[in-house]
């Protein structure tokens, strides 16, 4: 068992990878973060960003599509290949507009793509959805708990976890809502209290046609948005007390 007391760690710098060959793109992207959060490197070119994703192992990348020499599928396709690197998250930048662009960045298992021009919010979006999956702040527990999730409170769908911790859940099911889709969620605890209720926010979702995370089925990770400092209490204490698997 695990104690309470041990569910949170110290917060640290990210480490961000900006790779486009047009200098004013990377410019754009660096005003997204603040340098008291981040620590940004930059890259011009396939060769140089590989360099640093080998050297640095950066906690997120974001690549470019078309370059001079190497293209960013290639890239992306190194990154994932290298057991070293392949678990460092790939957010393509691509034109809007292109099918074809698209089918090349999930070919090379690329873990989001956005559209240029980039808007701030979209970047902002795709950096909190992939740095939330590198580093929670709170451990997951291997887990099936009964949850009630659904667009209304009225209306509520049925599945179980696959894993849960104080900050959010995954979700086995064969039906996929939308990333930041928000949710009334209702988890039931064997602890003989009522249910526990807050809202979660769709983090990622794990497709059949685009697997981000293949040891796990068919899903979607939701993080909890709203839950009080008694409810994470409530979460913390049942799983220091029962018989789960910390992940």
């Amino acid at each position: 068992m695990m104690s309470a007391a041990l569910i949170t760690v110290p917060k640290r710098r990210f480490k961000i990878l900006l790779v486009d060959d047009v200098e004013l793109f990377v410019e754009l992207q660096k005003t997204f973060f603040s340098r008291e959060q981040f620590h940004i490197f930059t890259a011009s070119n396939g060769v140089e960003a590989l360099r640093l994703v080998t050297a640095e192992k950066p906690d997120l990348v974001f690549l470019d599509l078309y370059m001079s020499g190497m293209n960013g599928d290639e890239v992306c396709r190194r990154i994932k290949a290298n057991p070293e690197t392949a678990n460092v998250p790939v957010v393509m930048v691509v034109q809007q507009g292109s099918s074809g662009d698209i089918d090349l960045c999930r070919a090379v298992c690329c873990d989001d793509i956005l559209y240029k021009p980039v808007r701030r919010d979209d970047f902002i979006r795709a950096s909190r959805t992939q740095l939330s999956l590198v580093e929670r702040l709170t451990p997951r527990f291997t887990v099936r708990l009964l949850v009630h999730f659904g667009l209304r409170q009225e209306r509520l769908f049925q599945q179980y976890t696959v894993n849960a911790g104080v900050g959010g859940l995954f979700l086995a099911s064969e039906a996929h809502l939308s990333i930041d889709t928000w949710l009334s969620v209702k988890m039931e605890i064997p602890d003989g209290h009522p249910p526990l209720s807050c809202r979660g926010r769709v983090a990622w979702v794990n497709h059949p046609d685009w697997m981000k995370k293949p040891n796990l089925p068919h899903g979607m990770g939701v993080e909890f948005v709203d839950i009080s400092p008694e409810q994470q209490q409530r979460l913390a204490t049942y799983f220091a007390q029962s018989d789960v698997t910390f992940e």
